[in-house]
């Protein structure tokens, strides 16, 4: 399908960008990457009068440790992503999440601005910045603000965002002493996870804090709160794999051609004790 008529603006600053979107109205979008916003134009169920393209803003790219956590600008690529030496320990869920995005391709070209900004509750990326307490900077007209995590996404492909803002950058503790791990299973490889669980530990003769957020399990990444719970002060694998057992605590999941609510509910159990063996370095309890 060809997708409807539309101008097309490259900016070359960020107040230039700002000021063009403003003028285009609601009807005009930024461009990064374009792996979320062109396919939806190519199917017509985005129509933008305007596209403003972003993608020569070298200020928004780029991971940089910044005091107790690290800052990755709206730009950076998955591929970028992967390779930053700077995402060490908890915070390192954030490259491991990225390895395994889509393709070759996707991982050049896709950036984590545009992957937060689209808010797709199947995508990865958001389940890692939830599980993380990760903040996202939005600009806009008004200025710049820094908005939580928690309070991003609300909605299926709604994130807290006015018309006209864009996302220059995410914020991540640092989490030292962290582990981290993304487990996700799909039909087939390179396919959006039926379910995803990302999970970061602190291992201290014990499970002494766990945080873990949930790809596709509702219409917005979610935390899986009562297993964290269940998780603290634990270290036998009896002890863990029981606390896993809690998600089946979340509200019904959606269910659809790839799976039912009860099969969605079971992966993610699967997943987390998965995610949970690898993040605390217990190898063995992986398959238990």
């Amino acid at each position: 399908m060809i997708p409807a008529s539309f101008e097309y603006e490259r900016a070359g600053s960020l107040d230039e960008a700002l000021s063009l979107l403003a003028q285009g109205g609601g009807d005009a979008r930024p461009l990064a990457g374009g792996h979320s916003l062109l396919p939806l134009m190519r199917l017509r169920l985005a129509r933008p009068t305007l596209l403003v393209d972003i993608g020569g803003l070298d200020e928004l790219r780029g991971v940089h440790a910044d005091g107790d956590g690290v800052s990755i600008g709206a730009l950076t690529t998955h591929h970028e992503l992967a390779g930053a030496s700077e995402l060490t320990g908890g915070c390192g869920l954030v490259a491991q999440v990225a390895e395994g995005i889509g393709d070759p391709q996707v991982r050049h070209r896709g950036t984590i601005g545009g992957s937060v900004a689209h808010a797709d509750p199947a995508s990865d990326l958001p389940a890692a910045l939830l599980a993380l307490d990760a903040e996202i900077s939005v600009a806009g007209s008004g200025g710049t603000r820094w908005v939580a995590a928690a309070d991003f996404f609300v909605g299926p492909f709604m994130p807290a965002m006015d018309s006209g803002e864009i996302v220059t950058g995410i914020r991540v503790p640092r989490k030292d002493g962290w582990g981290s791990a993304y487990h996700k299973f799909q039909r087939r490889a390179q396919d959006w996870a039926i379910v995803g669980v990302a999970a970061v530990v602190h291992w201290s003769d014990g499970i002494a804090g766990a945080a873990i957020g949930l790809t596709n399990m509702g219409g917005t990444p979610l935390r899986a709160h009562a297993v964290e719970a269940a998780l603290a002060g634990t270290s036998e694998k009896a002890e863990i794999l029981a606390a896993a057992s809690k998600v089946s605590e979340l509200e019904t999941p959606p269910a659809d051609e790839n799976a039912s609510s009860e099969f969605r509910l079971h992966l993610a159990e699967v997943l987390i004790r998965r995610a949970l063996a690898e993040a605390a370095g217990c190898p063995g309890m992986q398959r238990g």
